[in-house]
């Protein structure tokens, strides 16, 4: 028999399904029929709703503060990167590239380097989250480069909106399913759990850090052969993600294992191209996308793991040199199983984004 709580966390839920189909519904909308303060507007709305049900009903809220400082350092770290790789891959010629005060100095004699740089940059950006640059040339050939406000509060946004989805996904991934996570102002996340008095173990959910590395896959034996004797010095068993069957991999210590979650910028679940099997994509940041560049042109023709968690996810050859910075993981998986692949891999930062501003248990309200 169900309680009179019951039936009113019961309620809630139906309540905050039905807003949040309403706003997916929204956001589907062409951008031209709702704007994106519109989109903010209903968003706060929603967590007013929230907010006075949970006054009414009781559970637990948990405040987080996304890093936005140690975001606008990443944002211009990148950016720094890609002015390098522009300059070097067009062979133009520069000098004292340097960040300074949030934006990024280069000197280019050359007017016509210049002009190329700014093609590059602009080319690269396409399709992709872009810097929205403010660029001044002085006289000299000094160049400045910046993110405009603009773009850093639209990074931000795009911050807030996948630390939701991975603190989602981990809550799921945790058994937490009678939830609501929702922006609280621009760089806050509020999580609301109707009838949970114990909002410590939630959040040390996310104090985990996920771990997620890149390894080379060791050939020198089987892994039966190493399971049944002893793995070879550096190595070890670990095993498949979905498949459950063991691999023989370096350990994390290993030099070659320097890439993890850190690295990466961007993870979402996504379709092969040619088969429209469900995959998990992500996508290096600079310094990831280098390390991942000299990584597989050092071990072409070999296999190379993705872990984690200590799971293999995928272990596939290395045909050639991935110098793009872009991955796709391929393993027979669901969509769904491919969604948490992907929040998982981008997830393995997550701990150093979020900062914990508040937890509270919230008593229900005495019926009048």
């Amino acid at each position: 028999m169900t309680t009179p709580l019951q039936n009113r966390i019961t309620a809630l839920i139906l309540a905050l399904t039905i807003t949040s189909a309403i706003l997916a519904s929204a956001i589907a909308l062409p951008r031209a029929a709702l704007a994106e303060d519109q989109l903010d507007k209903m968003r706060a709305k929603i967590v007013a709703f929230v907010g006075d049900k949970m006054e009414k009903l009781g559970g637990s809220r948990i405040i987080y503060k996304v890093d936005s400082s140690g975001l606008r350092e990443s944002v211009v770290t990148d950016l720094r990167d890609d002015v390098y790789k522009s300059l070097h891959d067009g062979h133009i010629a520069y000098s004292n590239l340097a960040i300074r005060d949030g934006g990024v100095d280069v000197k280019i004699a050359d007017a016509k380097g210049r002009d190329q740089l700014a093609r590059k940059l602009a080319s690269a950006a396409d399709g992709l989250p872009s810097h929205a640059l403010a660029v001044s040339d002085g006289s000299d050939g000094a160049v400045r480069l910046a993110p405009t406000d603009a773009a850093s509060a639209a990074r931000l946004h795009d911050l807030v909106d996948d630390s939701i989805a991975m603190i989602e996904q981990r809550l799921k991934d945790s058994g937490v399913t009678l939830v609501s996570v929702l922006p609280d102002g621009t760089d806050r996340i509020r999580i609301f759990l109707p009838g949970v008095t114990d909002p410590e173990r939630i959040a040390a959910i996310f104090a985990r850090r996920v771990k997620v590395s890149f390894r080379p896959v060791d050939v020198s034996m089987t892994p039966e052969q190493a399971q049944s004797g002893t793995p070879p010095e550096g190595s070890e068993i670990l095993l498949g993600f979905k498949d459950k069957r063991p691999y023989l991999v370096a350990r994390e210590s290993s030099k070659d294992s320097a890439l993890d979650g850190e690295d990466i910028n961007y993870a979402a679940p996504g379709f092969a191209s040619g088969t429209k099997d469900p995959i998990a994509q992500f996508r290096f940041n600079g310094r990831g996308a280098r390390r991942f560049a000299h990584v597989t042109e050092e071990n072409v023709g070999k296999p190379f793991a993705i872990v984690l968690d200590d799971k293999v996810i995928s272990a596939p050859v290395i045909r050639e040199p991935i110098t793009g910075g872009s991955v796709q993981i391929s393993g027979n998986f669901t969509l769904e199983e491919a969604n948490s692949v992907a929040m998982q891999l981008r997830a393995g930062a997550l701990p150093g984004h979020l900062t914990l501003v508040e937890q509270q248990v919230i008593q229900p309200a005495a019926k009048p």
